[in-house]
C-alpha cells in the first residue's frame, strides 16, 4: 500500500521541462570562444549550467537549443550529450526559445511547465533552483529567480554621460531560471512577435499578454558570464560551493 500512495505522489507531480538557449554568438564577450563553451573548473559553462537541473526530482527532460552550425556542443558537454534533447536556434533569443518550446509541446506534450535557463549561467544552487520551483508552480502566471537593484542607476546619453539618476524603488535584476506553462509561454512570444515587440526574457512576453509572474529571491551567486571577468567570479564561487559541501 506505501509503495502505492508513493507512485501515485510522483504521477501527480507537476512535470517540468527545462529548456536551455544557447544558440547566442556572445557579442558582449567577445573571443574566439563562444562563452557558453569555455572552460570552468574543467567542464564547459553550457555543461555546469545543465548539470544544475540533471538529478532534480520534478525536471523530466532537458532540451538544448544550439545554433544551426554547433560543431562544438558533443564535444564540449562530453557524456551529457546523450542525457538531452537538442533543436536548432533562431536569429533572436525569443525566436531561439520558441523554437525548443514547440519541440516541447510536440513531442513532451505531457510537460505542462518549462524552466528556460541562461546557458551561460553555471552557478545555479539547488536552493535557488527548490525555491522557484515551491512558489512558480503555486503562481497561475509562473514565476522567475531575480534580485533587488543595490545598486545605483544611471541614465547615459550616446557619448556616456550622465542625464540622470532612475529610481532604483521596487527594482528587480531578472535572473534565471524563469518557470512559466509552456504553451502560455509560447502563445505570449508569438502575440509579442506579431505586435514587433522586443522581448528581452521570458517574462517581458508573458507581461505583453497581461501576465504577472511572481518574483522569486534568487542569490547574488547566479551570474550570468557575459564579460571575460565574470568567468574567475564564477570560477571562485563554483569553487567555495565545492568546500563548504565537503
Amino acid at each position: 500500500m506505501r509503495l502505492e500512495v508513493e507512485i501515485e505522489h510522483m504521477n501527480s507531480q507537476p512535470r517540468v521541462h527545462v529548456l536551455v538557449p544557447a544558440a547566442g554568438r556572445g557579442s558582449r564577450y567577445g573571443g574566439a570562444v563562444l562563452k557558453q563553451y569555455l572552460p570552468i573548473k574543467g567542464r564547459a559553462v553550457l555543461a555546469r549550467s545543465i548539470m544544475a537541473f540533471q538529478f532534480h526530482p520534478l525536471i523530466s527532460t532537458i532540451t538544448v537549443v544550439l545554433a544551426e552550425d554547433d560543431q562544438l556542443f558533443e564535444s564540449a558537454v562530453g557524456t551529457l550529450a546523450a542525457a538531452v534533447e537538442t533543436v536548432t536556434g533562431g536569429d533572436t533569443r525569443a525566436r531561439s526559445v520558441r523554437n525548443g518550446l514547440q519541440s516541447i509541446l510536440d513531442k513532451h506534450p505531457d510537460d505542462e511547465w518549462v524552466l528556460v535557463h541562461d546557458g551561460a549561467r553555471p552557478c545555479l544552487s539547488a536552493q535557488s533552483l527548490d525555491r522557484l520551483l515551491e512558489q512558480g508552480l503555486q503562481s497561475p502566471d509562473g514565476a522567475i529567480l531575480a534580485m533587488p537593484v543595490g545598486d545605483t542607476l544611471k541614465c547615459a546619453s550616446d557619448e556616456q554621460e550622465i542625464t540622470g539618476t532612475l529610481d532604483r524603488t521596487g527594482l528587480w535584476a531578472a535572473q534565471t531560471p524563469q518557470l512559466f506553462r509552456a504553451r502560455a509561454l509560447a502563445d505570449a512570444i508569438d502575440a509579442a512577435e506579431r505586435e514587433g515587440r522586443e522581448l528581452t526574457d521570458e517574462a517581458s512576453a508573458m507581461e505583453f499578454v497581461g501576465a504577472k509572474p511572481k518574483l522569486v529571491m534568487g542569490s547574488v551567486a547566479n551570474i550570468k558570464i557575459t564579460h571575460p571577468s565574470d568567468l574567475p567570479i564564477a570560477e571562485a564561487l563554483l569553487t567555495r560551493r565545492e568546500v563548504t559541501s565537503s
